[in-house]
């Protein structure tokens, strides 16, 4: 058998819900797709999209979770191609006091959210 299919989504758990989906919309344009509330209030899922493709980011919000999540070595993390001037994202990514690592050399920089998740940030490829 020959699985065919394509990513959807990729989840990362959130202390401050609207702290992060503001985050995501000011520093990636990512914007609510939809969401899922449990009944009880115990967790919320929220489903950014780029309103480019059909991957969606999952954020998780826990009512009983009070401390940060152990990120262990934070070596796992998102990718994201921006169009435009990449030097200006870059700037603009600076200016929002959330680039967290860059490498220049390689031409990649990355930026780190709320809860310290890391997302790589790339210039479009050539087609």
């Amino acid at each position: 058998m020959a699985v065919k299919g394509h990513f959807d989504h990729f989840n990362i758990n959130v202390l401050d819900l609207e702290r992060s989906i503001a985050f995501y919309d000011k520093a990636l344009g990512l914007k609510e797709h939809h969401r899922k509330e449990a009944a009880d209030g115990s967790f919320i899922l929220v489903y950014l999209t780029d309103e480019e493709g059909n991957f969606l980011l999952e954020l998780t919000w826990l009512r009983d979770r009070k401390e940060a999540y152990d990120l262990g070595d934070n070596e796992s993390h998102l990718c994201f191609r921006v169009g435009g001037d990449y030097d200006e994202a870059r700037a603009y990514h600076k200016a929002m006091g959330c680039v967290c690592f860059e490498n220049e050399e390689m031409g990649l920089y990355f930026i780190n959210d709320p809860d310290d998740y890391w997302i790589e940030i790339l210039p479009l490829l050539e087609k």
